[in-house]
């Protein structure tokens, strides 16, 4: 059973002036995701900062989320770690916590081989009740998960659920699409993307855009999951001058930026990232303003 069909969005996790997580706007951002229609939170992922959150405050800011969403969508939790055992711990905490699923980035740095992800993912799924989405992002990991790697552990670990693809290569998420017949759902980790993602019988996002434009992303989606392909390419396309905006700089740089300038006042990024730069901000600002969005 799929964990949700549309928009998942990667939720950044707002933060104050000195830098602790900001519950104040946690609450809002959630609450406005939910009436703009997003499908799922994603908590505590790349867009959510989770490198630089310590253990307690990763899974205090998962247990808010699921207090504050109180079941109305579900809540996935961000516990994947280039360290098998402390992904393992993360995840059986975010169980406890009231998670209603995982997102397990592929390990970072280590450049595991095809065999080291099979039994690191194993060895994850394995340890929680959880439906589990693999994240493959290898230009941030340095680590392709490839399709048959991931046919290989659908069919050996019944609660690997779903694959978050972000490889940005259409002919891979073809032959993914291929080997895992059904058994295996695909989100599109690109927003660039959704709609060919979808065409090949992907069935939702996990988005960075939706933090900005929540209605509009889970619109796009459902005009693919009804067969609306047309509208759905035209708002695809509608959206990628904003979606490039979005990645001038590295996520989540630019989105904490356009979530600021909506008046949701996350602040800034925690070290080592930076503010974006005033330049790249002014081009941010008319790609918000053109799709209509500030």
């Amino acid at each position: 059973m799929s964990i949700f069909r549309g928009s998942g969005v990667a939720l950044v996790t707002p933060m104050k002036e000195d830098g602790q997580i900001n519950y104040d706007v946690f609450d809002r951002l959630i609450e406005s995701q939910i009436e703009g229609g997003t499908d799922a939170l994603i908590v505590c992922g790349t867009s959510g900062e989770a490198p630089t959150l310590d253990d307690e405050e990763h899974l205090d800011a998962i247990s808010f989320a699921v207090k504050q969403t109180k079941g109305r969508i579900p809540v996935i939790a961000g516990t994947g770690s280039n360290n098998t055992e402390h992904a393992v711990m993360m995840s059986k905490e975010a169980e406890e916590r009231g998670a209603d699923g995982l997102l397990l980035v592929t390990p970072y740095y280590n450049k595991a081989t095809q065999d080291g992800l099979y039994y690191h993912y194993r060895r994850i799924a394995s340890s929680t009740k959880l439906p589990c989405i693999l994240y493959n992002v290898p230009s941030r990991t340095g680590t392709n998960l490839l399709p048959e790697t991931v046919a290989r552990l659908a069919a050996d670990q019944e609660n690997i659920a779903a694959v978050k693809e972000a490889s940005g290569n259409i002919s891979q998420v073809a032959k993914l699409a291929r080997l895992v017949n059904g058994k295996v759902d695909i989100y599109s980790g690109n927003d660039d993307q959704i709609v060919p993602i979808c065409s090949l019988g992907g069935i939702g996002v996990i988005s960075v855009l939706a933090n900005v434009a929540p209605r509009q992303t889970h619109d796009m989606v459902m005009h693919c999951l009804e067969g609306r392909y047309e509208e759905a390419a035209r708002m695809q396309l509608e959206a990628l001058p904003l979606v490039d905006q979005l990645f001038i700089e590295v996520n989540p740089i630019p989105v904490k930026a356009a979530l600021n300038m909506q008046g949701f006042n996350v602040g800034s990024p925690r070290l080592p990232l930076t503010e974006m730069t005033d330049a790249h901000k002014k081009t941010l600002r008319e790609a918000m303003t053109a799709y209509g969005c500030l």
